[in-house]
Parts: structure tokens; sequence; C-alpha cells
């Protein structure tokens, strides 16, 4: 380990190449709590012929490799394996080209996914994935995880965005996937492999991303309920209307009174379920469908129904949204963000399931999420070093995901495997599904070097 140091110290520099425990600590974990491990060393390349000289070094003396943007993950898929090299991609953060005549953009990996989106809309375009992290999120960590974002349930997920990507192998060898085409069926879809891989089949250096005309107006509605059920109902209905809102939050009970504590934006604390909804497109559409789902949601009975009629109005609403996690976090030293799917139709039983699990296991649960797309967040609140209630905690989180398979469900909607759901992975989708994945890892990483251990073992 220490020639290979020297070695990359030389093609980099000293000053990229950390090596010293107190530096090296701020690299052992990422957004996940509880996990965290010690690396090697932690190299920062400005090129992609850096990266391939870095793997090369990597490959020869069989080190593991855990590729990193910003660390804002939420599974452990970046936490780094003992005495590996973390290779970190944040200063890659070129946006290369903005093409306007064919709605791409060119951009590193290490580009910060708000400045993607910026860049976007100063152009009066849009690039619709807006994971929660995006404010310091990197667009190849995005990649990695298959992120998705609050608008998901209109426009899709990271996947729909990418047409192309560049990719260094376990081998060092450099590959390109994808081109500007809208469409392409031209052999097997490679790119689709490396997204949501999490960095287990090779590094992502740079992507090619599909961009869309800005909508032209936007309408905002917060709606409150007095029970669950109704509010999941009212999805239900907006979307048998043939609506499709850009967005379609929920927040739950104990959710509702930890923003409203912490943000003071008064909503009322006897209701069970918040509904948060926005529309974009044309400006006549846009007050059509803000009209029906104001009144679908009243004939299921919301107790209130609010409209933005300011920009400024619809900033304040989105707050209750946008701020659920951090309001979550205050009340207790460890704050545990899952991931949970169901199709739509399930989610009362699941948000009844979670409260039933928090009564269970005495473990304290706040749920919210993109209920549009069936994806919910149950959010432990607890202390790590509390272990007793660490136990009721893993015990409860099995069964979440257990039950949310059992509805027809997946255990990650965003989040990714990582290391936190890799013990729920043959439940969801079957041994057989993961021993294809283990063939595609071996035949791409024969020696597994590339982020070990994450979303599967091979042995």
């Amino acid at each position: 380990m220490k020639n290979l140091i020297a070695t990359l110290k030389t093609i980099l520099g000293p000053q990229r190449v950390l090596t010293e425990r107190e530096d090296l600590l701020v690299y052992g974990f990422d957004g996940t709590p509880v996990l965290h491990e010690e690396a090697a060393c932690v190299v920062f390349p400005q090129t992609t012929e850096e990266v391939i000289q870095i793997v090369k070094r990597a490959a020869e003396a069989q080190v593991p490799i855990v590729s990193r943007g910003s660390g804002t993950g939420l599974s452990g898929g970046s936490v780094p394996v003992k005495g590996c090299i973390v290779l970190c991609l944040v200063r890659m953060d070129k946006v290369l080209e903005l093409d306007k005549k064919n709605l791409t953009m060119m951009v590193e990996a290490g580009a910060v996914t708000q400045k993607i989106a910026e860049l976007a809309e100063a152009e009066g375009l849009l690039y619709p994935p807006d994971p929660g992290s995006m404010k310091i999120s990197t667009i190849g960590g995005n990649v990695a995880e298959n992120s998705g974002g609050l608008r998901g349930l209109k426009y899709g997920v990271t996947r729909n965005y990418v047409m192309g990507i560049e990719v260094v192998l376990a081998n060092g060898e450099l590959h390109w996937f994808g081109n500007k085409c809208v469409k392409d069926v031209a052999g097997y879809s490679m790119k689709d492999l490396f997204i949501g891989s999490e960095g287990t089949l090779g590094i992502v250096t740079k992507v090619l991303l599909r961009l869309l005309p800005k909508p032209a107006a936007k309408k905002t509605l917060l709606a409150t309920f007095l029970k669950m059920d109704a509010a999941a109902e009212t999805v239900s209905a907006i979307i048998e209307a043939k609506i499709i809102p850009c967005t379609l939050e929920f927040l739950d009970k104990t959710t509702i009174r930890c923003v409203e504590e912490f943000a003071h934006i008064g909503l009322p604390l006897d209701a069970e379920a918040i509904l948060f909804m926005e529309t974009d497109g044309h400006p006549a559409a846009v007050e059509d469908e803000a009209r029906k789902m104001e009144q679908i949601a009243r004939d299921q009975g919301a107790s209130s129904v609010t409209v933005a009629q300011t920009a400024e109005e619809a900033a304040q609403l989105a707050m209750a949204r946008r701020s659920a996690f951090s309001a979550l976090a205050r009340l207790s030293p460890t704050t545990i963000l899952e991931d949970a799917t169901v199709p739509r139709s399930e989610l009362a039983p699941m948000v009844r399931f979670i409260q039933s699990i928090a009564i269970k296991y005495d473990v304290q649960i706040g749920t919210f999420g993109h209920m549009g797309d069936g994806n919910l967040h149950p959010t432990f609140l607890t202390n790590e070093n509390n272990h007793p209630e660490m136990e009721r905690v893993e015990k409860a989180m099995a069964e979440i995901f257990d039950f949310a398979v059992k509805l027809g469900g997946t255990i990650t909607g965003e989040h990714g495997v990582g290391l936190a759901k890799k013990p729920f992975l043959g439940r969801a989708l079957g041994d057989s599904s993961v021993t294809l994945m283990k063939e595609l890892k071996k035949a791409w990483d024969p020696n597994g070097i590339l982020n070990p251990g994450k979303i599967f073992d091979l042995l």
C-alpha cells in the first residue's frame, strides 16, 4: 500500500492524496447513520485520464476502490471498505456543453445537481430530477444511485434523463455508451447497466443529460386531512382523473408536528396527513388541473385546501415538505431516513403498518415522502448509542421492508441498496435475480475491486 500511495502521489501530486487519519475520518461516512469505515487514502482526480491511471494502479495492486461524490447517499453506498482507495470526483465538476439544438447537457461526474438545474433554467430549460440533496449532491452520485426526487411522479428519475455516459471499468478501460439521438435501439442498452449500479461495475466520469423545455406555469396547493386514508384516496382519485401532477407529496402526523415546531408555518396539529401538490405546464391546463385537484381533495374529505396565489406563497407551502427531514432530525441524536415503495393503491395500508410497527417496537417513526409514486420515507428517530433501542429499530425496519414486498412493492425507490439494504435484496428480487447480478459483476470486475460488498456479497 505504501508503494501504491507513492505512485498515486506521483500521478496526482501530494496535495491531492490524503493519508492522514484526521483527513480520512471525514471520508469514512456518507449520509447514512451508523455506517463508517476508514480508507487507506483519498484521491482527487481532475481528469478522466487521471481516473484511468488510478484504477490501473489499484487493479495491479489488487486494492479496492470506492468512488464518491459529495457523500450524501443514504444507503451506505459510498462508505469505504477498510484499506481501500476512496476516489472522490468532486473536482471533476465542469459543465462541458449545453446544446440547445438537441436539448442536452454534457457534464463531468462531480458537477453539482443544482448547478445543472440552474444552468438549464437560465436557458429556459428544465432538468427535472430533484433529489432532496440536490444543493450539494453530484450528478455522478445521482447516476450511481439512480436518484429520484419530488418531481418523480410526472418526470421520472435520473435514468430517464441520461442519454450517454463515459465509464472507466475495473481494468482501466475507458468506454462511452449512448449518444444525442432521441431513438437508438442498436444492441444492449449498456449505459442503463451502470445507472443504479452504485459504482460496482464502473466509475462514471462524464454524463450526457437530456433536458426539457421549462413549463410556462405552475400552481401549488396544500391539503390537510383528519384521516390518513382520505389523503391516500385523494392521491388515487387524482391519478384516476387522468391528472399527473409534477409533485404529490405526503407528511404524516408525526412529521407535521415536527415541521410546525421547526418552521412555524401554521400547519394544523390535529391533521393526520398533509398533501403537497403541484401542477405545471401550459397556463390554462395548470389552472384547470389545480381547480380539479382542489375539488377532488375536498370531495375526499380534506379539512382545508390552500392554493398559493403568488410565488412567495408557493415557496411557503413548499417549506412544509422540504423541511420535513430537517425538522425530524432535530428530535434525536440519530435520524435514519429509510426508503420503501409500494403501489399507490397500497399506500394507506403501508402507512398504517408503519404506525403499528412504531408502537410494537416502541420506536419513534415519522413518515413522509412521494405519495404520488408510492415512495415513502419512514424516518427513525433514535440514538445509535442506545443499543437495545437500535436492535428494536433494526427489527422494525425488517418488518417494514417485508411488508412492502408483500404488498407488491420494493425495498428502495431512490436511495439504493448499498450496505444498509443488502440483507433485504434477496427477499425483494429473489435469489435467482441476485445470482444474475453477481455473474454480471464477476464478468466486468473479476477481482472485485470496485466498491466491494455493496448491493450484495460475492462470496
